[in-house]
C-alpha cells in the first residue's frame, strides 16, 4: 500500500526506527518509560547559555536558553579536562542519566562533565512553545546549527569558567549524538581535540550502505537467540494476515495480546509496525543485564524472547501468533504491572520524535529497505519520491537526499583525527558505523557482544569482556589526546 513505500527513520538514542509515515498513529504516538531503575544518582548543576538562533545568517537575530548540566566533582585542577556530551533528539537529563561511562570515567581523568541539550528538544526551544508551529520556526533545526550551538558553548565555557581556558575538550555521544560527536571534531578541531562516537551510524545514507543491511542484523540477532526464531517471525506476517482477515480473528488478537483497544481491520498495518519496532527495539537494547533504556527487560531480552518462538514449521496460525504475543509481552510487560498494550506506544517519553520526523525529512535521509528472505520482515523497498513526497504533506519541506554526505564528507574522511568510532556486533546501527580504522588517530574499536552504544553505559558486573576491554581503550586514547592536545 502507498502507506507501506517508504519509511521515515525515528532516531532514538537508543537508535532509531522505521515506520511508514502516513500510518495514522505514528505521528501522534507517545512513548513511555516505565519507573525501573537501576540508573545510579548522579548530581548536576542546571544551567542555560544563550544562542543565536541562526549561525549561519544575519536577519534572524533572537536568540534562545539552551540548557547544559555541568558537574565539577573531580574538576579540581586548573586545565583538567572537560567531557562534553553532545546531546540527542530528546531531553538532556534523559541522557546524562544513561551515560554512565562518562560518570565512571571523570574521577579517572579528573574531568569536568557538561550535558549539552540539543535545540529543539527538552527545554532548548528557540521559539518556545510556538516552535513546532511553523515550517518557518523549523528552519533552524539542523545537525549544523547543533554542531555550531556546541561550539560556542564550549567557547564560553572556556572563557567564563576561571582555571578552563586551556581544558582539552573531548566530545562524546552515542547514536545521533555519536554522529554530532565525530562531526563535531571534523567541523570544528579547534574546539575539541577528540571525540568518541557511539554506536553513530554516520553512513547510513543515500548511495553509502545498502538499505538492507540494518535488517539483516536485526533478523542475525533474533537467528543466533533461539531455535527458528527468526523464521517463526518472518511467517508470522502472513498468520496475521490470515488471522484478521475474519471479525472474530480480529477480536482475538485484541484478546491475546492484551490490547488496549479493539483491533480493527484498518489498524492491522498500524499493528504489524508495532510489531517490527518492538523487533527493532530489542535489537538495539539486547543488554546484557536487566536495564530500562527504553523499557523495563531482562537480561539478554532477545534470548527470552526467543524461548516464546520455538515452534517447528507445522504450528496453526493462532498456535504461532500465541507465541508472538508471549514475546512481546517481554519487551512491554516484563515487570507484569501492564494492564494492557498499546499500540501506539513502544520507547520513552523523554525523546523527541516531532523533531526527528523534520529532521528526517530534511537532511537525514537514511533509506531502510527489507526483502522477508535475508530479514525477517515483510518486502519493503525505498521510494525517496514516495518519501519526499510524503515529508512535503505534513511539513511543507522536502528533503535533500544527498546533503549529509555532501556537508560532513561521507565516506571520505581519513584527513580528519582523533575520532573513536565504537560499534557493537548486536547493534543494527552497525551497519552505517565505521567498523575499520582509517589511520592511528581515526579508529574504529568492535564489541561483537555489545548492543547499541553499550559501552557508552554504566559499569555493570555482567558486562562481557569485550566492552570492558572496549573502555579501557576509549580511556588511553583519552589520556594520550589530553597529554599530547596542544593548546595554549
Amino acid at each position: 500500500t502507498p502507506a507501506r513505500l517508504s519509511s521515515l527513520l525515528l532516531m532514538l538514542s537508543a537508535g532509531f526506527h522505521v515506520a511508514a509515515l502516513k500510518t495514522p498513529h505514528l505521528l501522534g504516538r507517545h512513548r513511555l518509560a516505565r519507573s525501573f531503575s537501576q540508573q545510579r544518582a548522579v548530581f548536576y548543576k542546571t544551567l542555560y547559555f544563550d544562542q543565536q538562533i541562526d549561525h549561519f545568517g544575519f536577519l534572524e537575530n533572537g536568540t534562545f536558553k539552551q540548557r547544559f548540566l555541568l558537574n565539577d566533582k573531580h574538576w579540581h585542577q586548573k586545565n583538567n579536562p572537560i567531557l562534553f556530551y553532545t546531546g540527542n533528539e530528546g531531553d538532556i537529563t534523559w541522557f546524562c542519566n544513561n551515560t554512565g561511562f562518562m560518570w565512571d570515567v571523570a574521577e579517572e581523568l579528573g574531568a569536568m562533565l557538561i550535558f549539552a541539550e540539543h535545540r529543539y528538544y527538552g527545554e532548548s526551544l528557540p521559539f518556545g512553545d510556538e516552535s513546532y508551529s511553523n515550517a518557518s520556526y523549523l528552519n533552524y533545526l539542523t545537525s549544523e546549527q547543533a554542531l555550531a550551538d556546541f561550539a560556542r558553548l564550549i567557547e564560553n565555557l572556556k572563557e567564563s569558567i576561571s582555571g578552563a581556558q586551556n581544558s582539552p575538550v573531548i566530545a562524546i555521544g552515542g547514536s545521533y549524538g555519536g554522529m554530532l560527536s565525530a562531526w563535531l571534531r571534523m567541523k570544528y578541531p579547534s574546539v575539541v581535540i577528540g571525540a568518541l562516537a557511539a554506536s553513530a551510524p554516520i553512513w547510513q545514507f543515500t548511495d553509502m550502505v545498502p538499505c538492507g543491511d540494518f535488517y539483516k542484523i536485526v533478523t542475525q540477532d533474533f537467528a543466533n537467540s533461539g531455535i527458528n526464531c527468526s523464521k517463526n517471525i518472518r511467517r508470522s506476517w502472513m498468520a496475521v494476515n490470515n488471522v484478521s482477515s475474519t471479525d472474530e480473528g480480529l477480536q482475538w488478537l485484541y484478546k491475546e495480546f492484551g490490547l488496549c483497544s479493539p483491533l480493527k481491520e484498518e489498524d492491522v498495518g498500524g499493528f504489524k509496525g508495532w510489531l517490527q519496532e518492538t523487533w527493532v527495539n530489542l535489537a538495539m537494547v539486547d543488554y546484557p543485564y536487566e536495564a530500562n533504556f527504553l523499557q523495563p527487560l531482562p537480561r539478554w531480552p532477545i534470548k527470552v524472547v526467543c524461548s516464546h518462538l520455538q515452534f517447528d514449521t507445522g504450528v496453526s496460525d493462532k498456535q504461532l501468533l500465541h507465541g508472538i504475543a508471549q514475546a512481546v509481552k517481554v519487551y512491554y510487560n516484563y515487570t507484569g504491572t501492564a494492564v494492557c498494550l498499546n499500540i501506539s506506544q513502544t520507547a520513552t517519553g523523554s525523546l523527541g520524535i516531532r523533531g526527528w520526523f523534520y529532521q528526517a525529512c530534511t537532511e537525514m535521509v537514511m533509506p531502510m529497505c527489507t526483502d522477508g528472505i535475508q530479514d525477517m520482515f515483510e518486502p519493503q523497498v525505498w521510494n525517496f519520491q514516495a518519501f519526499s513526497d510524503e515529508c512535503y504533506e505534513i511539513f511543507g519541506v522536502r528533503p535533500r537526499e544527498h546533503w549529509a554526505g555532501t556537508v560532513y564528507g561521507g565516506k571520505n574522511i581519513g584527513s580528519h583525527s582523533n575520532i573513536i568510532f565504537s560499534n557493537g556486533g548486536l547493534d543494527p546501527w552497525m551497519s552505517g558505523g565505521v567498523t575499520k580504522n582509517f589511520s592511528d588517530s581515526l579508529v574504529a574499536i568492535m564489541i561483537p557482544d555489545g548492543a547499541h552504544h553499550l559501552d557508552l553505559r554504566y559499569n555493570n558486573q555482567y558486562d562481557p569482556q569485550t566492552v570492558i576491554r572496549a573502555r579501557a581503550l576509549e580511556v588511553q586514547y583519552f589520556k594520550n589526546w589530553i597529554k599530547h592536545s596542544t593548546i595554549t
